[in-house]
């Protein structure tokens, strides 16, 4: 059963709440907060990246630089330089992005959106680079090139790569085998509890230095622009608490861990964005994060109305 996580406070009523299920795991892995459905299976959606790109790496990939290990784990924004990093990476293995399997789409930042609806890249419709998974399938084709692999049908989840992520996955986490779901950008989507999430983001943020998880890891910490955009949730988390890794899912899902191997995952039933940062912000503070003016403005943003503040989104209070 799932329990109630943040509210959104109107003009001194509450308006609504948000529900979901969260667990804080201490270093050695044990649960000292578990609310809701903590053991059943999920679909961790884009929190699953992390360890899509751990695959690329155990099996051959090698990145030019952080920054393209960053584009292969991204949920980016569209924006610039994301784009150029996705470019960069197809043109090192001779694709454009024709190429990429993923569906066509407009950016996800709103800056980056409204220029290509403005036709100030050339292009005024939907396009496979646009899309947020974009540097994930530039660096899956690579693998496959790298491995001799068909660069073609790689979403299929018989295709020898995806074969290769699913044992990842289930290394990493520990979770059993299930029955594999369809994610937006059309790949395959391992199910994973949000207990173990939780330790396989403790595994990435303790793995030894150079090790494929350690890389994946440093990566996200370094370049968190990279794996999201401008005013993203996990970049502006991520800059708030130094050594945090942490990555957001589609449909509410969020998973993070600190250096000294503590961490967390949860899921908002809903899947509504607004009730993230306030519970990632509570999560933080409950597990002892050194407190600051950015956390406490990430943990309340304001519910407008006529463009004045009339109201919060705020955990609720004893929840976590």
């Amino acid at each position: 059963m799932s329990v109630e996580l943040v509210e959104v406070v109107r003009s001194g009523f509450r308006e609504c709440v948000h529900r979901g299920s969260v667990v804080i795991v201490e270093p050695d892995g044990e649960p000292s907060l578990a609310l809701g459905e903590v053991h059943l299976p999920i679909f961790p959606r884009s929190t699953n990246k992390p360890m899509q790109a751990i695959t690329l790496l155990r099996n051959g990939f090698e990145p030019v630089d952080e920054a393209e290990l960053a584009i292969a784990t991204a949920s980016h924004f569209g924006e610039p330089d994301h784009l150029a990093l996705v470019r960069r990476l197809l043109d090192r293995f001779g694709f454009d992005e024709n190429s990429l399997e993923c569906p066509p789409d407009l950016p996800m930042g709103e800056q980056a959106r409204a220029e290509a609806l403005a036709g100030r890249d050339r292009h005024s419709a939907p396009r496979k680079i646009y899309m947020n998974c974009s540097g994930k399938h530039a660096a899956m084709l690579a693998t496959c090139v790298i491995n001799g692999w068909p660069t073609t049908g790689y979403l299929d989840p018989s295709h020898p790569l995806q074969q290769a992520v699913t044992a990842t996955i289930a290394d990493i986490t520990g979770e059993p085998e299930t029955d594999l779901g369809i994610d937006g950008c059309g790949l395959p989507i391992v199910p994973v509890s949000l207990i173990n999430l939780a330790r396989a983001y403790a595994h990435l943020a303790t793995a030894a230095p150079g090790s494929p998880e350690r890389r994946v890891a440093d990566a996200i910490r370094h370049h968190p622009r990279v794996i999201s955009g401008t005013d993203a949730p996990d970049l502006e988390t991520m800059r708030a608490t130094p050594g945090l890794v942490c990555k957001i899912g589609a449909d509410g899902v969020h998973a993070g861990a600190l250096p000294d191997g503590r961490a967390f995952a949860y899921k908002i039933d809903d899947g509504h964005d607004r009730a993230r940062m306030p519970l990632t912000q509570a999560i933080l503070q409950r597990m002892g994060v050194e407190w600051t003016e950015a956390h406490t403005a990430l943990a309340g943003p304001p519910v407008l109305g006529g463009g004045a503040r009339v109201g919060i989104i705020r955990a609720i209070p004893g929840a976590v």
